[in-house]
């Protein structure tokens, strides 16, 4: 059996009302409900706008309807800063019509009077029931971002960045900043080169492990925080020669996002961890059996070069995945990179030289030792995805597979054993395409397939998986001995007796001569039966003790 085979006016609709906005200098378009219009002048470039709570920079001059000017920018020497949606300033009543205006744009807003309410407090020759003009020109805008959505960390972004991709709290990053009181004085800054950590693990304060998770690389902003997520009721004694932090102090923090690495942890125990240096938006990836060109330096824990590829001149080193070419932990990491990335990649000794010495071209590793390779995955070459190839060609592939799996097996390897028959079945699963001929073969790979891996997850000691493969060998073939069998060996491992012995009793049932059958069948009615008894002693010692607890706390009636 063991051979490896997500104002109370009615709503108005959108047929109803359209925003019309211009896009010419000639036209001019209502934009609220409340007759603010927009006329046009110069049109701004790019495609991006502000929106409420953005802190706008601009030019103005305002008249009233058809009357003198009354104030403007231009005259005072520099432009009107003013944040999206706050009433309280010069451009009353034309909030809904910055949010349009593109970087660079001039238009003419007029303002009817239901909407300039407030501008005769700053405006005293202004009549009360006047509609106003406004002619703005849009500089430049700085995005707000209420981090936390609650106020206590107000981020102002000064400088954007085009990357895409922002750091999750398990990723690595690297920052520059400065923090401030109020008053303006320094509490304290990082290094000049910036300071690494761990985002999960933050760094100073929690207001910049909760603001570095919404930056991508390169980008600068200005955080104005609120004790709550600061240092809180406490403050901070002076460090580092500079002033402390009073209880309940704001704080005001200019912070770049230097750089991030990406991590993922490359195997379930963590001792392979990836840390993405060079991200790539590609999502192509090596299978088994590419061959992958990459260059590589190598370093123990204490910095020390133990290896180097493909530098100086030299070709990128090449290597097949999966076959036993590099060390297990490198060879796991690169097949997850992708064409171009660079990564570092850390190595538990498990997962590179072991426990004992290895001798390398530069320097002797030692044992147990933990593993640095700075990786670059200059091309691979993948192997065929089944969709590629023609029938026959499938064929040939699983049953090549398949050997190289038995040769894994023999050797006790039984985790890449594993893979290669996983391999095999999955050029061959789909066989609509197939001739007949090719179908009589393509079945006869997935059943031994199947049936060698259900072997291997048994010495993997993953039951689950052995029998979830037995069964699907039993899907093809009702009567098949030996898919009972190892069903039945699985069931045994997870103590699933009863489904044991119906698989076992079907296989006598088959092969009544089967000695190793009669043995299994035997070995369970005893395993039934010392389990049947554990349980039933179990059962019987909480009874007795619910009895004498009952007996002693509960008085005699009689």
């Amino acid at each position: 059996m063991e051979e490896i085979d997500e104002d109370t006016a009615p709503p108005v609709k959108a047929e109803e009302f359209r925003p019309q906005y211009p896009n010419r200098a000639d036209e001019e378009g209502v934009l609220t409900r409340c007759g603010l219009k927009k006329k046009l002048v110069r049109a701004g470039h790019g495609w991006d706008s502000p929106e409420p709570g953005d802190e706008v920079s601009v030019h103005y001059t305002s008249q009233v309807l058809g009357g003198e000017q009354f104030s403007s920018s231009r005259k005072k020497g520099e432009p009107l800063v003013v944040v999206i949606g706050d009433d309280d300033h010069v451009l009353k009543g034309c909030n809904d019509g910055l949010v349009t205006m593109r970087k660079g744009e001039i238009a003419v807003f007029t303002v009817p009077p239901k909407l300039t309410h407030g501008s005769h407090d700053i405006f005293s020759a202004i009549p009360i029931d006047a509609t106003l003009q406004f002619e703005i020109e849009m500089i430049s805008w700085l995005k707000v971002v209420d981090v936390c959505g609650n106020g206590g960390i107000i981020k102002k972004i000064l400088s954007r960045s085009e990357m895409l991709v922002r750091p999750e709290k398990k990723d690595e990053v690297t920052v520059k900043y400065e923090a401030r009181l109020e008053d303006d004085s320094l509490v304290a800054m990082s290094p000049e080169t910036g300071v690494e950590f761990l985002v999960n693990d933050g760094h100073l304060c929690p207001a910049i492990e909760k603001a570095v998770v919404t930056m991508r690389k390169g980008e600068k902003a200005l955080l104005r925080v609120d004790p709550r997520y600061a240092f809180g009721c406490n403050g901070r004694p002076a460090q580092d020669g500079l002033s402390a932090i009073p209880p309940n102090a704001v704080i005001i923090i200019s912070l770049e996002l230097v750089a991030f690495k990406l991590i993922e942890c490359i195997t379930e125990d963590m001792k392979v961890v990836k840390k993405i240096t060079k991200p790539v938006e590609s999502f192509e990836k090596p299978n088994s059996g590419t061959i992958v060109q990459i260059r590589y330096i190598a370093k123990l824990e204490d910095g020390t070069l133990f290896d180097k590829k493909g530098f100086d001149g030299e070709d990128p080193f090449e290597f097949k995945i999966d076959e036993e070419q590099v060390i297990i932990g490198l060879d796991l990491a690169v097949a997850s990179m992708k064409r171009g990335e660079g990564a570092l990649i850390i190595i538990d000794h498990q997962y590179g030289f072991g426990n004992t010495q290895t001798q390398m071209n530069l320097v002797a590793i030692p044992s147990f030792s933990t593993l640095y390779y700075e990786v670059e995955m200059v091309e691979f070459t993948k192997v065929k995805e089944p969709w590629d190839m023609e029938p026959e060609q499938k064929i040939e592939y699983a049953a090549k597979r398949k050997e190289e799996g038995n040769l894994y097996f023999k050797a006790g390897k039984y985790q890449r054993a594993s893979l290669r028959y996983d391999m095999a079945v999955k050029y061959v699963e789909f066989d609509a395409v197939f001739n007949e001929e090719q179908k009589k073969k393509g079945k006869f790979l997935k059943v031994s397939c199947n049936l060698n891996n259900a072997a291997c997850k048994i010495r993997l000691k993953e039951f689950m998986e052995a029998v979830a493969l037995c069964s699907r060998v039993l899907q093809l073939e009702s009567c098949n001995i030996k898919a009972l069998f190892r069903r039945a060996q699985a069931y045994i491992e997870m103590t699933d007796f009863d489904l044991a012995a119906l698989d076992l009793k079907k296989t006598h049932e088959i092969d009544p001569n089967n000695q190793e059958v009669i043995l299994q069948l035997a070995r369970v009615k005893k395993l039934q039966s010392y389990y049947d008894k554990k349980e039933s002693k179990l059962f019987t010692n909480m009874f007795g003790k619910s009895r004498i607890y009952s007996s002693k706390k509960s008085p005699t009636l009689w």
